[in-house]
């Protein structure tokens, strides 16, 4: 019943200004673009080079961590750190929202 009360208040509130949820939504989409779009430049740029990728898919609350190139080890642990980071985040911005709404 809780949970119901706080849908029916966020989506009458009445403001038209998009939620920080989905600004950072957006900008997780952008950055991870971004990070395409630079990655296949170098990569066409620098024909004799390797390239290396670390990349972290979320399947629900489920991290899953893959890499690839001679520098894999050190990306993989950049992603768990911004994995855990991400984590940490959701659960403060969950207890922040939930403050609100009590």
């Amino acid at each position: 019943m809780k949970a119901l009360k706080r849908i029916v208040r966020c989506t009458n509130n009445g403001s038209n200004k998009p939620q920080r949820p989905l600004m950072l939504l957006f900008l997780g989409f952008f950055i991870a673009l971004l990070g395409i779009v630079i990655l296949t430049i170098t990569a066409l740029l620098t024909s004799g080079s390797s390239t290396s990728f670390g990349i972290v898919i979320f399947i629900g609350p489920i991290p899953i961590v893959v890499g690839a190139g001679p520098e894999a080890q050190w990306l993989i642990l950049f992603a768990i750190i911004l994995a855990v980071l991400s984590i940490i985040m959701f659960i403060a911005m969950r207890k922040q929202a939930d403050k609100k709404v009590s």
